[in-house]
């Protein structure tokens, strides 16, 4: 039996890509960084805790009069995975992994222009992704869809959902 070992510690950034119905919603890149637990060898579990921030800016145009807002967003995600060490395992001095699972977002703070009670938490997600392993060092990379709104209520801007991407680099154990 194998037992929970501390494996990846990281950091990196995220490209939020939001849809939601202001005239105009970008993503901007945020950044990532935390650690995670694992169990298994080949086929594994692992759940982990990241400080995040996501960035995004909107603009709302009303009698011909562009609104701009910033929106920054921080927290707490908490992912849970299961994944494939297709070559090699988490022992090996080379590995290529694959994984997928779902997570959590719970939101510590906003930027002061926005009030934290108008945006939902915890946000939910599911990702998949694909990680190298080398020596003491990993890349990961990982697409999640946020299948929570933003938003508690849409009568201002709207938000919407969001879709991110993360890059994670760092050392594993």
């Amino acid at each position: 039996m194998h037992k929970a070992r501390l494996n990846h510690v990281g950091a990196g950034v995220n490209f939020t890509n939001i849809s939601g119905t202001a005239d105009n919603v970008s993503g901007n890149i945020g950044r990532q960084i935390g650690a995670s637990i694992e169990f298994g060898k080949k086929l594994y579990f692992e759940s982990g805790l990241f400080y995040l921030t996501e960035n995004a800016e909107a603009s709302t145009i009303d009698n011909g009069v562009t609104t701009f807002t910033d929106a920054k967003f921080s927290g707490l995600r908490v992912p849970l995975t299961v994944g494939l060490n297709v070559l090699g395992n988490t022992e090996s001095t080379f590995g290529l992994r694959v994984f997928g699972g779902s997570s959590a977002l719970l939101l510590t703070g906003v930027s002061d222009s926005l009030n934290k009670d108008d945006f939902n938490s915890p946000k939910w997600g599911v990702f998949a992704g694909a990680g190298i392993d080398l020596a003491l060092f990993y890349l990961d990379w990982s697409y999640q869809w946020r299948v929570t709104n933003i938003q508690k209520s849409i009568d201002d801007i709207d938000f919407g959902k969001t879709n991110d991407i993360f890059l994670t680099a760092g050392l594993r154990f």
